[in-house]
Formats: structure tokens, sequence, C-alpha cells
């Protein structure tokens, strides 16, 4: 499908309206790339000029959910099973210890993709038997992904680090796809949220643990500022915030403690902190 033209005057309005949007940022030695990305969207609506479609996006009563369209075809779901897998644990262990202690904590997996990060959790919360007594939520700014999540169908690339023992038991390959056990996506609460509406974010209540893991990475320094901001505050006094290995909270100067937890690092909120 040909790129159409994107000038840099159209470039700077588009990708200021797709960060306001989403948070999502380019780079001025991203154009290219943009307009690779947009012109599919642009054409299929019927565009053959990105200033016009940039005016529909903007103006147009039905912009909104085409802008909503495009973010998610700009939006990276790349995920797997137990990806990363050591901070889960750790946070199982610790969960579990919550729960036969007579607590239930709330756990939200932020931008959770087609699921499998918030299945891997309840896998190893059953493996733990405690699944029944955490309350999970996932969400993700694509209705499209979220979808495929409530299915419980994935793909084969998605169980490239599978432990042993976990196929046959909590996911069955079924016509080439890999699907999780009814039980575990049912543990699961599925939800379209923004991470940069604040107030959406405010709704939610409190949690004893986020994971929001290489997703800060798409973001300015201020856009992720502001959703660390929003996240911390969504954290119960003494609860976790997760994050991907190659994120760091420290530059943004965050009041949340970071602490070494079994070989994992978790970014902690006081608990003198109400």
């Amino acid at each position: 499908m040909p790129s159409l033209p994107l000038s840099p005057q159209v470039f700077v309005i588009l990708a200021a309206l797709i960060e306001k949007r989403s948070g999502l940022h380019y780079e001025p030695t991203d154009r290219e790339l943009l307009a690779d990305k947009v012109s599919a969207k642009a054409l299929e609506a019927g565009f053959e000029s990105l200033l016009d479609y940039y005016y529909f996006l903007q103006y147009d009563p039905a912009g909104a959910a085409g802008l909503d369209a495009l973010v998610d075809s700009l939006l990276v779901h790349e995920t797997y099973f137990f990806r990363d897998a050591l901070p889960l644990e750790v946070l199982s262990d610790e969960l579990a210890r919550a729960v036969r202690a007579g607590r239930r904590p709330r756990i939200w997996c932020a931008a959770c993709s087609t699921g499998e990060e918030p299945l891997t959790l309840a896998i190893m919360l059953h493996q733990r038997g405690v699944l029944d007594g955490v309350s999970l939520l996932a969400t993700d700014y694509s209705q499209r992904v979220l979808e495929r999540a409530r299915l419980g169908e994935h793909n084969l690339r998605s169980m490239r680090a599978l432990p042993a023992g976990i196929e046959g038991r909590y996911l069955e390959v079924v016509n080439g796809r890999p699907v999780a056990r009814s039980e575990l996506v049912a543990a699961v609460e599925w939800r379209r949220l923004n991470l940069v509406d604040a107030d959406a974010i405010a709704a939610l209540g409190t949690f004893e643990a986020i994971l929001c893991r290489n997703v800060l990475i798409y973001f300015q320094d201020e856009t992720a500022r502001h959703v660390v901001d929003s996240l911390t505050r969504a954290l119960a006094p003494g609860g976790h915030l997760l994050v991907g290995t190659s994120e760091s909270l420290l530059r943004f100067g965050t009041a949340l403690l970071c602490e070494e937890r079994g070989g994992a690092f978790f970014y902690t909120r006081p608990k003198e902190d109400a």
C-alpha cells in the first residue's frame, strides 16, 4: 500500500494529536515511519491527504472514534506468557501470604494487551492455591486486543517462554492456537482504559500492586511522569508498582521507594504515605 506524503508541518500537528490522546510520542526522525502507519488508516477512511485526515480526526463528530482506531493500529502489542517472570513470582509469593492472612489484595495489570501477563499471574496464584482470594483487573487502550484476551485465545509465539508443566494444565493448543483455561480468563476483570486519563485511573480505587511494564518507554518524560503520578495515587500504602526491566522511575523524582525483593526490583509506596 502506498504511503501518503507527510510534510513536517502536518507531522507536527498529527503527532501532537496522537500524543495528546494516547501518550505515544514520535520524534521528527519518525516522520516516514508514522506516514507509513497512518496512511493505511487514512486511505481506509477515504482520504488521499494526511492533512484532510488530520482535520477529520480533530474536528469531525466521527473523528474521536477514528482517532481511537488509528491509535489502536499504532500500539505495540508484543507480549507472551511468563515474560520476565521473576518479579511476578516474587509478587505472587507476597500475595499468597496476604491471602492466607485473611486479606483480599487488588492487583491491576495496566496495558495488558492480549492478556498474557495477567493470565501468567493468574496461573502463578492458582499454583499457590490463592487465585480465588485475589482480585485481578487488566486494562488496555485497545478494545480489539481486550476482546481477544476475553476469549483466552493466543498465538503460538506467546508460548515461547513457558516453563514445564504449564501446557496441558493451564493452556491447550486447539486448532494451532493456545487457549487459556476458562477459569483463568474468568478470574480477570477485563476493562478498557487510557493510561493518560488520570480521572479514569482515580475512579478505579486503590491496589496492592500495579503492573505497568514496558509501557513508559513509549512516552516522553513529562507524559510518563504524569502517568506514574496517577499510578502512585492508585497504590495503597505499602503497595508496589512494577515496571519493565529497562524502565527506571528514579529520573522522575518519584515518591516511591525502589526496593529489591527476591532478586526483583519493586517501587513501593511508603506505608506512612496515606
